[in-house]
């Protein structure tokens, strides 16, 4: 607290998503896969046993205020830094200070690390002794998969967090709250929010709840206040807030269209699937949703009978998102003509479902054949195993028969050709090869 600031003023200044963090995992709002009664997460923080860990999801879903909570309900010390502002050397003062304190006074530092992916290999490399001899609990926080974007020694040190976008129902609550609460929301306001405004800012917000909030506080403080004093937000405010407008057709209507769209993409209707895209689209529906629907189903439903809808549809969702609408909407038209009359075969998400089902459900402890393991560093045994495996580029067709799964799936067949378009060419380039169906 700052002794200087009498009437809270820098307090009062913070943006409404600021001053409603969560202080407690009580008030904490969604990620109930993370932070439920009875979680691994929950259980070591009240423990203070907490590892090193990343969280790791999209914006607004609560990283940051998680691991403020962690710093105020632990006993150890608290040190954050942003990686993309931290240096080398802000990261040896925060080991030094680490030490200082496991040695002068038994408390262990939590280092907390904000956008963790943008951390270079040298500076992890300057903070990796720190976690690995227990000087440091390293809590990353990133919106990128840290599997892809962090330093692998990093990453295998901790344990990896996935956060969820938020739910409407989660984050209308959250608005209720913070139109109520007169110490940290709005309040003192005397503000009225009609219940669709509310609605429209939940689902438009996308699960990010600083998005809300920011959007509710825009709404609430450009509203001027009626004759009575009441600041009287309406669904028209809330549009201009969030800066996008409402659907013309209720939740229900948007479901329908959603699956007529996916059904006529799959029944090769590209009229339909094209009017039903457009009524998405025209009615408030960001299209990056119909593009993402299109790039499943150019896998799902049309698959190995065409394998090149898939790389028209995921080419229309870049270049809609690099452009937006409506010029946009042009290639993402033209790739829901494609995979409409694209020829259509459900054989890859079959094998898929058959596949998982095994790797769920059937005992391997055979494992895999010996000559198909790593024998890098095995013994002169290992190593005459591994003279077993038969190298496809040693035959004519760069095909020899083979047994790859292990002995209690030997001979399953999980992706079987339907003799439909390309898969018509895939059947025929297996009986070149002399494969056996």
């Amino acid at each position: 607290m700052d002794l200087f600031d009498f009437n809270g003023n820098a307090e009062a200044a913070k943006p409404l998503a600021e001053r409603m963090r969560a202080n407690n995992l009580n008030d904490f709002i969604g990620q109930r896969h993370i932070v439920a009664e009875g979680s691994l997460l929950r259980r070591a923080i009240s423990l203070d046993r907490l590892g090193s860990c990343i969280f790791y999801g999209p914006p607004g879903t609560g990283k940051t205020t998680l691991a403020n909570i962690i710093a105020q309900t632990t006993h150890g010390e608290f040190i954050k830094l942003n990686a993309v502002q931290a240096g080398v050397a802000d990261v040896k003062k925060a080991v030094q200070e680490a030490e200082n304190n496991l040695k002068m006074y038994g408390k262990r530092t939590y280092l907390m690390l904000d956008e963790c992916h943008r951390f270079s290999k040298t500076q992890s490399d300057s903070l990796l002794p720190a976690i690995e001899q227990g000087t440091i609990i390293f809590i990353g926080s990133t919106t990128e998969n840290p599997y892809a974007s962090m330093t692998p020694a990093i990453v295998s040190r901790c344990r990896v967090f996935a956060f969820k976008r938020l739910s409407t129902e989660d984050i209308r609550g959250a608005i209720k709250k913070a139109l109520a609460d007169k110490r940290r929301g709005l309040g003192n306001y005397n503000a009225v929010v009609d219940d669709d405004a509310i609605d429209h800012i939940a689902v438009t917000a996308g699960g990010d709840l600083r998005t809300a909030y920011n959007a509710l506080e825009l709404a609430v403080l450009t509203t001027p206040p009626a004759q009575d004093g009441v600041i009287h937000v309406t669904l028209a405010d809330a549009e201009q807030s969030i800066q996008k407008k409402a659907l013309s057709y209720n939740e229900d209507d948007y479901y329908d269209y959603l699956s007529a769209f996916c059904k006529s993409l799959r029944g090769s209707d590209a009229d339909a699937a094209l009017y039903y895209a457009m009524r998405l689209i025209s009615g408030g529906c960001d299209p990056m949703l119909v593009a993402r629907r299109l790039v499943v189903h150019s896998a799902e439903d049309v698959g190995m009978a065409d394998p090149r809808a898939l790389q028209i549809a995921a080419s229309a969702m870049y270049v809609l998102e690099k452009t937006g609408a409506p010029e946009g909407l042009i290639p993402l038209s033209e790739a829901i003509v494609y995979v409409c009359e694209a020829p259509k075969s459900n054989s890859v998400i079959e094998a898929m479902q058959a596949a998982r089902s095994d790797a769920e459900t059937v005992r391997d402890d055979d494992g895999v054949p010996a000559y198909l393991r790593d024998h890098s560093y095995d013994s002169r045994e290992g190593k005459r195993e591994a003279a077993k495996y038969k190298y496809p580029h040693n035959y004519p067709s760069g095909y020899v028969e083979q047994q790859y799964l292990p002995d209690s799936l030997k001979g399953k067949k999980y992706y079987i050709p339907k003799g439909i378009g390309y898969e018509l060419k895939v059947e025929e380039i297996r009986r070149s090869k002399g494969k056996k169906d």
